[in-house]
């Protein structure tokens, strides 16, 4: 049986080679050609802490992100919320929920926001403004499924619905993750991490403003400037995306733990790349977190990050609250800060 669960394993990760197309390495980067960017933005202080090495990690409800498969592994009901500022003014909130079910396996819910303030419509014509505003929105939806196999080996599974608007603009997708984690007797218990996210349909816009009134055929009778007509819009794919990812704790004595991570990331719309994190947890109570992620990439702004976090007990209650905190150089662009908010119960 033990077996049957680590071919099962080793086929998943298979899968992703045929679904990308011939070898893993390519000398096209084809960034900029998906649609649903923010599904790429990383989610989680403590992700972002460890430059994004979670995969296998994915120790919290932010695995919904990460690897869904890694929910199976929380023994607890968990809840984790997140804002922050992001980069060209807009903001970006994630709330993630996962409910434990005995034998039965893990199920929680997502959302992903990434929204801007609204901004005023200018023309050529009137480039102070028509009096008309606009905002731009992209939202994702999740629910998750996750459930240990064996006492080392899970597996989980996320159906997504994913939007994208922009004034009168709206596109739709609907999408798949699915994840697994194997935790091994190497190296004082190294675990192995595997996902694949945003499997599934084309993206393309649609809406009012794609009508407009022309002439059609000059040679026909009647054919005049007020013809209406429908512009077609090209589709475009999600950012699909392989990551490989193993962990281990290199000191786990009385009080002290150290754990450093590797993840290995193969994009549909750029070159392949590594992310490096580690993590120091004194008590389980106080966390220091560093990492840096896009290794390998020679077109990307800064990659450096860092964090710490807080993990206690609520008084007169048994539930765990968790703060986080992060920091992510954005190299040209503006550095981000983010915070995030856990409880388990």
């Amino acid at each position: 049986m033990r077996k049957k669960f680590i071919s099962l394993f080793y086929t998943f990760l298979i899968i992703p080679v045929s679904v990308f197309g011939q070898g893993l390495i390519t000398d096209v980067s084809k960034s900029g050609t998906s649609a649903a960017s923010f599904l790429e933005i990383a989610i989680g202080a403590p992700a972002v802490g460890m430059g994004g090495a979670f995969v296998s990690v994915a120790n919290d409800a932010t695995a919904l992100y990460w690897n869904v498969a890694g929910t199976a592994e929380l023994e607890e009901n968990e809840v984790l919320v997140l804002h922050n500022n992001w980069i060209a003014g807009t903001n970006l909130d994630f709330l993630g929920v996962v409910f434990t079910l005995g034998n039965f396996g893990n199920i929680g819910a997502s959302l992903i926001l990434l929204s801007m303030d609204e901004m005023a419509v200018r023309t050529v014509q009137q480039p102070e403004g028509t009096g008309e505003f606009f905002a731009a929105e992209d939202i994702a939806v999740g629910l998750s499924y996750a459930k240990k196999l064996t006492d080392r080996f899970s597996i989980g599974f996320t159906s997504k619905f994913i939007q994208q608007k922009i004034w009168h603009e709206t596109a739709t997708a609907f999408a798949i993750d699915a994840g697994t984690t194997f935790k091994t007797d190497l190296f004082a218990g190294m675990t192995i991490g595997a996902s694949i996210s945003n499997f599934g349909s084309k993206m393309e816009l649609s809406g009012r403003d794609t009508r407009r009134f022309g002439r059609i055929d000059e040679t026909k009778l009647g054919s005049n400037e007020r013809i209406p007509f429908n512009v077609e819009l090209d589709s475009w794919n999600l950012p699909l995306l392989f990551q490989f990812g193993v962990s281990t704790n290199v000191i786990q004595i009385e009080n002290h733990r150290w754990t450093v991570a590797m993840d290995a990331l193969h994009p549909s719309n750029d070159f392949e790349s590594v992310n490096v994190g580690t993590e120091y947890a004194l008590n389980d109570f106080v966390f220091l977190r560093g990492g840096y992620q896009s290794l390998f990439l020679d077109n990307v702004e800064g990659g450096l990050s860092f964090g710490a976090g807080l993990k206690a007990n609520m008084l007169f209650s048994d539930a765990t609250i968790k703060i986080d905190y992060a920091f992510r150089e954005m190299g040209r662009l503006e550095n981000i800060h983010i915070f995030s908010i856990g409880a388990a119960f």
